[in-house]
């Protein structure tokens, strides 16, 4: 079971993160303010955890302007999705073992 535990990635720790991720695995992309309400965080709080997965390749932003107003839009990536679904895999196998 241990070896499991190290099969966890640290990035998916947080529940903003994980969060993220479970949102963006289900969706096609999901803009910052979407994320924002689904997941009742602040602007800052929802920024700093978008910018560690982007850092880490596991979502990618893209911005752009509807009506003059910034418009921006996250997707997960193919590096993302894999190790997400990783950490879920692992996740389950842990549960098994009780």
């Amino acid at each position: 079971m241990k070896n499991l535990f190290h099969q966890l990635d640290k990035a998916f720790e947080n529940k903003i993160r994980l969060g993220t991720m479970s949102v963006l695995l289900v969706n096609t992309e999901a803009s910052f303010n979407d994320l924002k309400d689904l997941l009742e965080v602040t602007d800052g709080n929802l920024a700093s955890h978008l910018k560690h997965l982007e850092k880490e390749e596991y979502i990618s932003v893209r911005k752009s302007f509807i009506n003059r107003k910034p418009n921006t839009v996250y997707t997960i990536t193919e590096k993302g999705k894999l190790a997400f679904e990783k950490h879920l895999n692992a996740l389950e196998e842990i549960l098994k073992q009780r």
